[in-house]
């Protein structure tokens, strides 16, 4: 069988590395200067199944299945740069987040039961209303260099946020400024210099770079599960944060790290960790072994080849009243 061929965009470049690890060929727009089509770019190691096509080209090609990534590609995107045929493709929608608006009561901009939403934790899934759209969570899948491992050298803490100061109370900036004025940490990620972060750390050596680090802390109260804070976990770096969302069925109090909703509750642990390199090198030993069976890019990536079968495999057209209207492929459960 001839590998999927596979339409998205470069939305979440570190989700789009390890999703390009699967059977399958990638084909990314590139548009300069819009958002979302900078096709392969120069920050990750994709391998030779992705491919850049000039955005203008895009609807001269064939593919199995379009993948969406971003509420802008799907309402506005698509139809700048697909056909009308390549708009009734099979289709699936990658949810990266949960609902930012009401936690609860957030209808998801895809409402078509002829789709199939893909939500990267099931706790995304619990608080997106999906309307008639079939969903589907796969977990993360993730790897880190095997040479790699944790040293625990620093008696700091590691923080990796992008934006933090512009997103906000979300993300935790309040949190991680009361808490490095009770136990060093330092801030890694874009326009982190402003509060006395180090700046953004090249991601394909963001597993290294934490790797000397004595734990991972992790301040924010409303997210989905972080790339980086897996790839931590992968390295063997103890976790330490807000017992909120998926990271609840993540990490184990006291096992695998230290997760509490009270801020001021994690002080203790973390300077315990500080103190105590040995213990904070046998918890950290506890969560990587979580991860690496939980978090394992093989079961991320047999997940994913299911779904693109299924998707693919399940298709039907369905006429269409309007393009707009998108009626595209067949019950995907």
């Amino acid at each position: 069988m001839r590998p999927r061929r596979i339409f998205t965009w470069h939305v979440h470049g570190n989700y789009l590395y390890y999703l390009a690890h699967a059977n399958a060929e990638f084909f990314l727009p590139v548009l300069p200067g819009r958002a979302g089509h900078c096709g392969r770019g120069s920050t990750f190691p994709f391998g030779d199944n992705v491919h850049d096509i000039p955005a203008d080209e895009v609807k001269y090609h064939q593919f199995d299945c379009i993948l969406f990534q971003h509420r802008r590609n799907y309402e506005v995107d698509q139809f700048e740069i697909l056909s009308p045929a390549q708009r009734r493709l099979p289709r699936i929608c990658i949810e990266h987040d949960p609902p930012l608006d009401s936690p609860t009561d957030t209808k998801h901009f895809v409402d078509d039961p002829n789709a199939l939403l893909v939500h990267v934790t099931a706790f995304n899934a619990l608080m997106w209303d999906s309307c008639r759209t079939p969903t589907r969570v796969i977990d993360h899948g993730v790897v880190v260099p095997p040479n790699i491992r944790y040293t625990g050298e620093l008696a700091r803490g590691i923080v990796v946020i992008n934006h933090l100061r512009e997103r906000g109370r979300r993300l935790g900036c309040d949190i991680f400024e009361q808490l490095r004025r009770e136990v060093p940490l330092d801030l890694v990620g874009m326009e982190s210099k402003p509060l006395g972060g180090l700046g953004e750390t090249f991601p394909p050596d963001l597993p290294a770079f934490e790797s000397r680090y004595r734990f991972y802390l992790h301040p924010i109260r409303f997210t989905s599960l972080g790339l980086a804070l897996i790839e931590a976990m992968l390295v063997g770096l103890p976790v330490v944060g807000l017992a909120t969302t998926e990271l609840v069925t993540v990490i184990e109090n006291g096992v695998t790290g230290f997760i509490e909703t009270d801020p001021a509750k994690l002080v203790e642990p973390m300077r315990m960790l500080l103190n105590d390199p040995a213990e904070a090198r046998r918890i950290g030993e506890a969560g990587r072994r979580v991860a690496a069976e939980r978090f394992n890019i093989d079961r991320f990536i047999r997940d994913w080849e299911a779904t693109f079968d299924d998707v693919i495999g399940l298709k039907r057209h369905v006429p269409a009243q309007q393009p707009e209207e998108l009626a595209l492929v067949g019950g995907v459960a």
